[in-house]
């Protein structure tokens, strides 16, 4: 017989599992009431042993619903380490329940997508975890007539009521992003950010608006450009908007890679990084405490999107509803080395009216 969760028994048994798993007794606890403030890597840890001893966390499917069969993880592209994090918060969540993954990339193509839905049939898939820009009326359909249960990561548009999908929370991470520049002195702020149409691009560049209305500062279109989120297109951008005759003292980037191509484009026209031109980048992928000066940007938990998201899907092959079908992860902003106080150059940006803490001698970050 399982014991309760109210004798000692099964305290003891509890204080064991925390051992084996180099954990606390109350992280062990917050696993088995499915708790939302515990790492995906050690909820896969826990849950394991929880099932070892017998245990299984409350409202999480019984082991015998989710064993064997597959979960399709689509993404759209697979050669970057944004990708590469994602799937693996997918994939730590459904190991820790013995379920396999299938990932398959679109690469943003009608064509390949058709493909895969045609696969589905094929294989003993019992859901899946779709990262891709939108999910067609078509695709929909299919996905309801195949009875494949399904979430979304980072939608291209908000999806109708009922369709459970995972993102960021986008407009603060914009917001946070712009006041640190801003508190720093810059008065020039521009913006490379994602597709126009896209939810993220949109939320993030109102993000940016806000905090400049929020310092009295006017929104300049002129330092507002649109990209693909990679580093390539960023860079264009980067130089046209350095060549302004008043041109913005900082950047923010609505992507790593896109901080990488500023960075690109500030070294061929030789300016310094943070101390001609500072940088703020968004994800805080690996390479962003890797590169020089070390990234200033705002994190976003990959990871927990992508395990969030297999546990929605989860709930659903066990015929259970998800408790909400719209989950935002809160992003942080994480300072670094490429942003600071703007130089009073010699008749350059910035220079005028800059409200350059360093010559008021505030805070010099």
């Amino acid at each position: 017989m399982t014991s309760t969760a109210g004798d000692d028994s099964t305290r003891s048994t509890l204080a064991e599992i925390a051992g084996e798993a180099g954990v606390s007794v109350s992280t062990v606890s917050k696993v088995l009431h499915d708790r939302s403030d515990v790492s995906s890597k050690t909820r896969a840890k826990v849950q394991r042993l929880l099932e070892q001893y017998g245990y299984l966390a409350r409202n999480s499917p019984p082991t015998s619903q989710l064993r064997g069969g597959l979960i399709e993880f689509v993404i759209n592209e697979l050669d970057s380490p944004w990708a590469v994090e994602l799937i693996r918060g997918a994939e730590e969540a459904l190991h820790g329940v013995g379920m396999g993954m299938v990932v398959s990339a679109t690469h943003g193509r009608t064509k390949l997508a058709r493909q895969w839905l045609d696969s589905l049939a094929t294989r003993p898939t019992r859901g899946a975890i779709l990262v891709v820009p939108e999910l067609t009326a078509e695709q929909h359909e299919e996905l309801r007539r195949l009875a494949v249960p399904f979430a979304l990561v980072a939608p291209i548009e908000e999806p109708a009521p009922g369709v459970p999908w995972v993102g960021a929370t986008n407009w603060p991470g914009g917001f946070a992003a712009t006041r640190h520049l801003i508190e720093l002195g810059h008065r020039r702020v521009a913006i490379i950010s994602g597709p126009a149409r896209r939810l993220t691009s949109r939320a993030r560049v109102g993000g940016y608006r806000s905090a400049l209305e929020e310092a009295g500062l006017p929104f300049d279109e002129e330092l507002v450009r649109y990209g693909d989120f990679t580093h390539g297109l960023a860079h264009q951008h980067a130089l046209d908007l350095l060549r302004l005759p008043d041109r913005p003292t900082a950047v923010f980037a609505g992507s790593d890679h896109q901080a990488l191509g500023t960075y690109r484009a500030a070294a061929s026209l030789g300016l310094r990084i943070p101390e001609d031109l500072s940088v703020v980048g968004f994800d805080d992928l690996p390479f962003a405490d890797w590169v020089t000066p070390r990234l200033t940007t705002v994190r976003t938990p990959l990871a927990e999107m992508t395990a969030l998201a297999a546990r929605m899907v989860l709930q659903l092959i066990a015929g259970d509803q998800p408790e909400t079908t719209r989950v935002e992860v809160a992003t942080e902003l994480i300072v670094r080395e490429s942003t600071c106080p703007p130089e009073a150059a010699e008749g350059g940006a910035g220079s005028e009216g800059s409200g350059n803490p360093r010559a008021e001698g505030g805070a010099t970050g």
